[in-house]
């Protein structure tokens, strides 16, 4: 090999160092699978989603949010408070004790002993554990406390009795907001609104709301790109399917059959095939408009049944031009005889016996 061939030689390997996806253009099948027969592994051809380091198999990571968290306190974890016994009746004096005690509670609220006020509304949920102010009102004491998980416990008692309780779900949405639990809180707050609107749910909505709008656009925005995804993978799955499966037909053995030829991929792929198996291989170019070719057309099926070993091929001239034009058809019909990816012999013209006989000398 002169010094010319082997530079052009190393400029095409050092491209396909460079990119190695050419090595999946159909031309380059027989370079392709020489480099597979010496234990060489070709990287797969690249998909949609490879762009920017992100390859289609990894994970969407979201990104932290920046939220304004500078009123959350930690989870309290005391015992849990003592909770009135609901199978209990409650007579009048324990109604009016309880009442007493919770006006004591209020007042001590007021001068700031908020643990006198939790043990005077213990007491007094102590006698009438069915009412649902007297929970709510606990809980906005331990909301006072900054004692969220326990105003919680309090809140969905007073909701156990009266689902329609708009200080219940005051309390409770204020304590989730303590814990940081926005959407949560914005939910409750939202329904005491509804049932009794004051200025503190107002503010308390107005400061939360903001994180909660964050949290909603960021899922989102991840919901969106989970779907895209998935919508990329399922395209890449059905171009995969297809390509293997056209990629099945074009290498899968055809006995008897003619076989026609419609895109040169089909043809390297199946003269590669044939080229393995060391098959003879018959093209057989023609056209619509020519005459003799409809002379030779019943002979060659004919042929491919007689000889199921060979693979015959047909290419349309005007279908698959290039084809024709890379194997220098001048006129038609034309048939090139080849084995082991050489061509060995060919018959031009509608000659019937020369057709066959040089079928038999080859194929036997």
């Amino acid at each position: 090999m002169d010094d010319s061939k082997i530079q052009e030689l190393k400029l095409f390997v050092e491209k396909c160092q460079s990119d190695p996806s050419i090595l999946h253009n159909p031309s380059l099948a027989f370079f392709k699978t020489f480099l597979q027969s010496l234990g060489a592994k070709i990287p797969p051809v690249s998909t949609p989603g490879d762009e920017n380091g992100h390859t289609s198999n990894e994970d969407i990571v979201e990104s932290d949010l920046e939220l304004d968290d500078s009123d959350v306190v930690k989870p309290d974890d005391d015992p849990a408070q003592k909770m009135g016994d609901l199978s209990i009746e409650v007579d009048d004096e324990s109604r009016d004790r309880a009442q007493s005690l919770k006006s004591r509670a209020i007042e001590a609220i007021s001068e700031g002993n908020l643990d006198e006020a939790i043990d005077h509304l213990t007491e007094a949920i102590t006698l009438n554990p069915s009412s649902a102010i007297l929970y709510a009102t606990r809980a906005s004491v331990y909301v006072k406390l900054k004692k969220p998980n326990a105003a919680i416990r309090d809140a969905d008692a007073a909701l156990q009795i009266n689902a329609d309780s708009a200080k219940g779900y005051k309390m409770r949405g204020m304590a989730r907001a303590m814990l940081g639990l926005w959407e949560d809180a914005a939910h409750d707050l939202g329904l005491a609104s509804n049932l009794d609107h004051d200025d503190e749910i107002g503010s308390t909505l107005k400061k939360i709301e903001p994180n909660v709008h964050k949290i909603k656009e960021h899922r989102r925005k991840y919901e969106r790109l989970r779907k895209e995804k998935k919508v990329r993978a399922a395209e890449r799955a059905k171009q995969k399917t297809q390509a293997e499966t056209e990629h099945a037909k074009a290498s899968a053995q055809t006995y008897g059959e003619v076989v026609g030829i419609h895109k040169a991929s089909e043809l390297e792929t199946r003269l590669t095939t044939s080229s393995k198996s060391n098959q003879l291989a018959i093209l057989y170019f023609t056209a619509t408009w020519c005459g003799p070719c409809r002379f030779m057309a019943p002979l060659y099926t004919s042929l491919a049944s007689k000889y199921p070993k060979v693979l015959f091929l047909k290419i349309d001239i005007d279908e698959v031009s290039d084809v024709a034009a890379k194997w220098n058809i001048s006129s038609v019909p034309t048939f090139y005889f080849t084995k082991n990816g050489k061509e060995i012999d060919k018959v031009v013209g509608a000659d019937k016996s020369s057709l066959e006989n040089k079928l038999a000398k080859y194929a036997s």
